[in-house]
């Protein structure tokens, strides 16, 4: 028998698996133009992050920054991202959402959430809050500022 620790690094891994992750992010954007499995993660940090620079995007992404970088500007060319001169360091640049850019990120967030419904829909309605509250609280914990 192994511990509830050991079951949830087991399931944790499975999620946080490059293919898993591919998988889900090739779902929810296969309808967005522009946007793949591989530039959805910048997207979704610029949305969480904005305005941001790529070498900060990049530590908060997990993905080098060249490779940040690059996927920026695919965005930027679809018209979904812009940049502008970071006011604090002549330097540098900061990345932005476009008005379409904004409306390709809601869209794969309501196409996540959907998904989520369908799951947890299986599920009572005590048990889909309490699974929600502990995975905030775990992920909480986990999170560098915790």
């Amino acid at each position: 028998m192994h511990s509830a620790a050991a079951r949830v690094e087991a399931a944790l891994g499975l999620l946080l698996r490059r293919s898993t992750r591919a998988h889900l992010y090739d779902d929810l954007v296969s309808d967005v133009t522009g946007v793949d499995e591989t530039t959805y993660p910048v997207l979704s940090g610029i949305a969480r992050m904005e305005p941001v620079s790529s070498t900060r995007l990049a530590d908060e992404i997990g993905i080098d920054r060249t490779a940040t970088t690059r996927y920026a500007a695919r965005l930027e060319k679809a018209g979904l991202v812009v940049r502008e001169p970071d006011p604090g360091d002549a330097r540098s640049t900061l990345l932005l959402l476009t008005d379409d850019g904004r409306a390709a990120i809601d869209s794969a967030r309501r196409r996540l959430v959907d998904r989520l419904d369908e799951i947890v829909a299986e599920w009572s309605p005590a048990e889909a809050e309490l699974f929600a509250t502990v995975l905030e609280h775990l992920v909480g914990k986990l999170r560098p500022e915790s």
